[in-house]
This record gives C-alpha cells, structure tokens and sequence, in this order.
C-alpha cells in the first residue's frame, strides 16, 4: 500500500532537477525541427521521457542526467532493462496512436554537469 506521506525534500528536489533537464530536451529537440508529440508517456509502470517526431520520423527518448562522471557516464544506465521496458512502452504507444509508415528510432540525451550531450539511435531493438 503507498504511503501517504509527504516526499522528503532530497526526493521532490531530483524530481524537480529530472522535470528541468527533460524540459531542457525537450527545447533542444523543437530548435532542431521536432514536435513535441508526449512527455512522460506512461504505459502501465513503464515511462518514456519525451516521443518527438520530426516529418516521417518518430524518435522516443530517455533522458538522464549526472552532476559528474564520477560513477560513469549517464548514458551507461540505459542498460538492458531499462531498454526493454522502453522497447516495451513504444509498443504500446505505438498501438495506441495507431502509427503507421513511420521510422522509429531510440534516442538518449544526457546532461553531465549541465552539458547536454545527443545520443540519436542510441541502440535498436526488435
């Protein structure tokens, strides 16, 4: 059962530092000619940050961000589960929205120490 108290200050703090840098995605990807079709498109527990499409291109997208590359580099946490529950929720959006002839492809935008870096096709699933 959730709890019903309030998130402690630390929690609310990453939420709020997740929702800037996926804003912040969000504008790189319409300054370069997208719409901005979701954001944080949910399917069941599943997540994808930002669904953006530009002409016959529709690009999902995982943002993740790190004050440092101390413990790697952000991009490193896409991992094969987090691929697969990405691969997952595309699915279902995709059924949802009914899309038809259109390239997909996965992308992942980091920001180290508030530089964003672009990882377009970041891997392919099946």
């Amino acid at each position: 059962m959730p709890s019903s108290k309030v998130q402690p200050k630390k929690d609310r703090r990453k939420i709020e530092l997740g929702q800037k840098f996926e804003r912040l995605a969000a504008r790189f990807y319409t300054d370069n000619g997208f719409t901005i079709l979701e954001r944080n498109w949910r399917a069941g527990r599943k997540e994808i940050d930002l669904i953006v499409r530009r002409s016959n291109l529709v690009a999902f997208v995982e943002v993740k961000a790190s004050r440092s590359k101390r413990f790697g580099h952000p991009v490193e946490r896409v991992g094969r589960r987090k691929i697969e529950n990405l691969s997952n929720c595309a699915r279902q959006y995709i059924i949802a929205k009914d899309l038809k002839d259109v390239d997909l492809r996965f992308d992942v935008v980091t920001f180290v120490d508030g530089r964003l870096e672009h990882y377009p096709n970041a891997f392919e699933v099946e």
